[in-house]
C-alpha cells in the first residue's frame, strides 16, 4: 500500500495589525488537515484587533479536497473572510483559477490566481 502525502505547511508573520499568511497545500486535503490548521489560523488572528490579512496559497502540489474538507475550507473563509485583504493563489491547474473566482464570493478583500509565483507575491505585497 502506498502512502499519499497531504496537508498544509504554514507560515505566519505579523507586523502590527498586518498579518502575512503563507500556505502550501499538498495532495488531497482531508477534514483532519483542517482540524489541524484551523486552530493555528484562528489563534494567530485572535491575537490582533481588526487584523488585515494577506494570504499566499501555493497550490502547485494540491490535488483537491475531500468533500468534508471542502466544507471546512468554506467555513474557514466565512469565519475570517472580512479579515482577508488579499489572497494570491499560485497554482498550475485550470480548476484552481476557478476556485480563486469562487473565493471572491466569501471574502471581503481581493483574490487572484497566478501561474507565476513572483507575480503573485508582487501583487500581494503591493
Amino acid at each position: 500500500m502506498t502512502q499519499e502525502s497531504h496537508g498544509f505547511s504554514i507560515g505566519i508573520e505579523r507586523i502590527n495589525s498586518d498579518i502575512f499568511l503563507s500556505l502550501k497545500a499538498k495532495g488531497t486535503l482531508t477534514h483532519q488537515d483542517y482540524l489541524t490548521i484551523t486552530p493555528i489560523i484562528d489563534s494567530a488572528l485572535a491575537e490582533v484587533d481588526h487584523p488585515k490579512v494577506k494570504v499566499f496559497i501555493d497550490g502547485t502540489e494540491l490535488d483537491g479536497w475531500e468533500m468534508r474538507a471542502a466544507w471546512d475550507d468554506l467555513k474557514l473563509g466565512l469565519k475570517h473572510g472580512n479579515e482577508f485583504e488579499k489572497i494570491a493563489i499560485y497554482g498550475n491547474k485550470d480548476w484552481q483559477e476557478f476556485a480563486g473566482k469562487i473565493a471572491k464570493w466569501f471574502i471581503q478583500g481581493e483574490s487572484q490566481f497566478f501561474e507565476d509565483k513572483d507575480k503573485a507575491l508582487k501583487w500581494l505585497l503591493n
